[in-house]
């Protein structure tokens, strides 16, 4: 019998898209925080990791929840020396 084995982060999409609700972009605007959806087996490494590859940021923080819905939500913190905002109209979030 096989084990099973961890797949890696390369084995699947670790952020699979923005969160764009009223609260969601308070939170860009007030704490320069971002809020997306991930797949449920990413960790606070592989979603820091990403968003620091992905947009050219410092990332300060990653907060996981889970939603009513049963998926899996990331808070990121970005540092001071960017903005959320510029992440958020490249994303079309605003």
């Amino acid at each position: 019998m096989k084990a099973s084995r961890k797949k890696t982060p390369k084995e699947y999409e670790v952020i699979l898209f923005p969160l764009i609700t009223e609260k969601a972009v308070d939170v860009i605007e007030k704490e320069n925080k971002l809020t997306f959806i991930v797949d449920m087996r990413a960790n606070k490494k592989e979603i820091k990791r990403e968003i620091e590859k992905e947009f050219n940021v410092k990332v300060d923080n990653v907060n996981l929840l889970r939603d009513t819905k049963g998926r899996k939500k990331a808070i990121v913190k970005i540092n001071k020396q960017f903005k959320a905002n510029d992440i958020a109209m490249k994303l079309g979030v605003i």
